[in-house]
C-alpha cells in the first residue's frame, strides 16, 4: 500500500509546464486536503500509455487529462486509469474510472475514483476501494491516506480480511509502518471459531493480535454461552491467548470467571485469575472466591488458592468452605454416562460452616450430587451441643430437602453431648466405640449406633411426678459389643446395648468426677465454628467455656465413709509398748 501514492507524484513533471492553458476556476477540494505543508520535491513519472492528451474548453474546468487506457510507472509501479486531470494551480490530481495501482510490493489498490494533493501529500480514493495487501483486504467507499505520516483510514464503515478473520468496523485508521490499524466505533472480527465485537480495537497485523479499549466480546461460534468478556486486554489470534485487565469475566461450560487479571488459551481451555477471583457455576448454585485461580475448561475442573472459599447456596442454609486449597470438579455419572456428577474437596485446614453443623478437618471431599462428604485428619463435628470425632468422617446429605441425614466415624468414634445445656454443670453423655452411625432427625441428632467396643457414659434423670421436673439420680456406666443411644433435648438413653452387656448405674454420691469422663474425653469449645466467618481463621480462638463440677453428693458421701471409717479405728483397741 506504501506504493499506493507513487502515482501523484507525477504531478511534479515539467512536461505540465509546455501546456499554455490555465484553468478557469478551481475545482472544489475535500477539507481533508487543507493544509499549507509542502511536499518534497517528487520523482518524475513516467507515462506508458494514453489514448488521448489534451484540453477540452469547459470539460474538467479547461485543465488538461489523459484518457483511453492510461499508464504511469515509477519505480516498478504502475497505475492504470480510464482518465487522469491535472489542476495545475493547485498542484492537484484527480484519476477516473477502472483506478488501478499495481504497487512493486505486491499491493494493489483499485476503486473508482482516486485524489492527490502534491502539497500536502494527502490522497483519496472513492468509490468501491479494495486494497489487497499481502495477506490481507480491506474494503471501502472513502479511504484516506497521508503519505507523510504514511497512514490510512476511513470513517464510512469497511471490511477487513486477514487470515481467515473478517472485520467490520465503522472507521479505521491504518499505519502502514508498523501495520497497526486503530477501529473505532462498533467493530466485528469474525472467524471459523470465533466472533469478537467491540468498541475501540486496535490490531497489529504483524503479530495479529488485538488490544480492547473498550467494552468487547468474544464468542465461542460453536457454543454461544462460551465467551470472553472484557473492557481492557489483549488477543492474540495467532494463539487464541487473551490477557483482561478490567471488568473481565470468562463464561464457560455454564461458568463463570472474573477477576482483576484473567487469562485464558482458547485453544487449550487453560486459564488464570489474579485479584479478586471469582469462579461461579450457576447450575450448581455454587461459587469460589480466592486470591489466585485456574481453570481446566475441557476437563471441567477448578482450583483456587490465596484465601480461598467456597459457598453452596441453599435454600434455606447455605454450606460454606475454606481450605488453603480448593477444588471443583464435574465427572461423567458411572451410572448415566449422559450425566455429570459435581464434587468439591479442600485440602489442608478444611473448614465447613452450617447453621446445624459445622467441620473441621485436615481436608474434606463433598460430592455434591449424591450429597456425600468424607473427612480426614482429625476431624471433628459440632451439632447444638453436641460433639463428634473419629479418625475419619462421612456426611451424608439429603440434597432435595436440604437436610443432614446422617454422620458415620470410622475408627475411634466419640460422641459428646451436654447433658443438660441450660447449665454450666461438667455433665456430659458421652459415647464411642470403633464405629459409630448417627442419624439425624430435622437435622438435630437423634440416635447413634455404636459397633466395636462400645462404651457409654450417660446421665441418668427421672421425672418427679410432682413437679414434673427432670431430676438426676445417678451415672450409667456402659460397655457393650454394639450400642444404641437415643439422643432427646436434655438427656441420652441407652435403648439397646448387646454383646457382653455390662451395665451399672451409680447414684451421684457413689461416682468420682474421673469415672463421669473417658480418658480421650476433649470437649472442645475453642475451635467450634460460630459463625460463618470462623471458616477463615486455623481456629476461631474462642475462650474456652468454663465448667462447674458438681461433687457436693459425692463429697459428703465420702466424708460419711471416712467418718464411719475413723469411728471403727477409735473402737479397735490401741497396743501400747512396754
Amino acid at each position: 500500500m506504501k506504493k499506493l501514492l507513487v502515482f501523484f507524484l507525477f504531478i511534479s513533471l515539467k512536461f505540465f509546464a509546455q501546456i499554455p492553458t490555465q484553468p478557469q476556476s478551481p475545482t472544489v477540494k475535500d477539507p481533508f486536503f487543507n493544509q499549507t505543508e509542502k511536499a518534497p520535491a517528487g520523482e518524475k513519472v513516467k507515462l506508458i500509455h494514453s489514448d488521448e492528451f489534451g484540453i477540452v474548453t469547459g470539460k474538467y474546468n479547461d485543465n488538461p487529462f489523459f484518457s483511453g487506457n492510461v499508464q504511469f510507472s515509477h519505480q516498478g509501479s504502475i497505475l492504470t486509469a480510464d482518465e487522469v486531470i491535472f489542476y495545475r494551480d493547485q498542484n492537484f490530481v484527480k484519476a477516473i474510472g477502472n483506478v488501478k495501482l499495481q504497487n512493486a510490493d505486491g499491493s494493489v489498490i483499485t476503486s473508482g475514483e482516486m485524489e492527490y494533493d502534491g502539497n500536502t501529500q494527502k490522497g483519496i480514493a472513492r468509490k468501491k476501494v479494495l486494497l489487497v495487501d499481502p495477506g490481507q483486504t480491506i474494503e471501502t467507499e472513502i479511504l484516506y491516506y497521508d503519505r507523510l505520516s504514511n497512514k490510512a483510514y476511513f470513517n464510512t464503515g469497511g471490511t477487513i480480511k486477514k487470515d481467515g478473520n473478517v472485520m467490520y468496523t465503522k472507521a479505521a485508521t491504518y499505519d502502514l509502518n508498523s501495520r497497526i490499524i486503530d477501529f473505532t466505533g462498533n467493530v466485528k472480527i469474525d472467524n471459523a471459531e470465533y466472533i469478537v465485537d467491540g468498541v475501540n480495537i486496535i490490531q497489529n497485523q504483524n503479530t495479529n493480535t488485538a488490544t480492547f479499549n473498550g467494552a468487547t466480546t468474544i464468542t465461542n461460534k460453536k457454543n454461544p454461552s462460551n465467551l470472553i468478556y472484557t473492557e481492557k486486554g489483549t488477543y492474540n489470534m495467532n494463539s487464541k491467548e487473551v490477557y483482561l485487565k478490567k471488568n473481565s469475566r470468562i463464561h464457560y461450560n455454564g461458568k463463570i470467571l472474573t477477576g482483576d487479571d484473567l487469562y485464558f488459551n482458547q485453544i487449550t481451555g487453560f486459564g488464570t485469575g489474579k485479584g479478586n477471583v471469582t469462579l461461579r457455576d450457576p447450575l450448581e448454585k455454587r461459587y469460589m472466591k480466592g486470591g489466585y485461580g485456574e481453570i481446566y475448561e475441557k476437563k471441567d475442573s477448578a482450583m483456587m488458592t490465596d484465601k480461598p472459599y467456597a459457598v453452596k447456596i441453599l435454600e434455606k442454609d447455605s454450606m460454606y468452605f475454606s481450605a488453603q486449597r480448593i477444588l471443583a470438579y464435574q465427572k461423567i455419572d458411572a451410572t448415566n454416562p449422559l450425566k455429570k456428577k459435581s464434587f468439591l474437596r479442600a485440602y489442608k485446614k478444611a473448614r465447613m460452616f452450617k447453621t446445624n453443623i459445622q467441620l473441621r478437618a485436615d481436608s474434606l471431599s463433598f460430592n455434591e450430587t449424591d450429597g456425600i462428604m468424607h473427612l480426614d485428619g482429625k476431624p471433628i463435628a459440632w451439632s447444638g451441643e453436641k460433639q463428634i470425632n473419629g479418625d475419619k468422617i462421612e456426611a451424608y446429605f439429603d440434597t432435595e430437602k436440604e437436610f443432614i441425614d446422617s454422620l458415620r466415624v470410622i475408627g475411634n468414634a466419640f460422641a459428646i453431648s451436654k447433658a443438660d445445656s441450660l447449665n454450666l454443670k461438667d455433665e456430659f453423655n458421652q459415647v464411642k466405640g470403633k464405629l459409630m452411625t448417627v442419624y439425624y432427625t430435622n437435622n438435630e441428632i437423634s440416635l447413634a449406633k455404636v459397633i466395636g467396643n462400645a462404651q457409654a457414659i450417660t446421665y441418668a434423670d427421672d421425672q418427679n411426678e410432682k413437679t414434673k421436673e427432670l431430676e438426676r439420680f445417678g451415672v450409667s456406666l456402659s460397655t457393650c459389643g454394639t450400642i444404641e443411644a437415643e439422643f432427646e433435648e436434655r438427656k441420652v438413653q441407652i435403648i439397646s446395648c448387646n454383646i457382653g452387656a455390662d451395665i451399672d448405674t451409680y447414684p451421684m454420691s457413689l461416682i468420682s468426677r474421673e469415672k463421669r469422663f473417658f480418658p480421650d474425653f476433649n470437649w472442645n469449645t475453642k475451635d467450634r465454628l460460630r459463625t460463618w466467618r470462623d471458616i477463615f481463621s486455623d481456629s476461631p480462638d474462642y475462650e474456652e467455656t468454663k465448667y462447674e463440677s458438681d461433687d457436693t453428693l459425692y463429697n459428703a458421701a465420702q466424708k460419711s465413709i471416712d467418718d464411719e471409717k475413723a469411728k471403727e479405728e477409735a473402737k479397735k483397741p490401741k497396743r501400747t509398748r512396754k
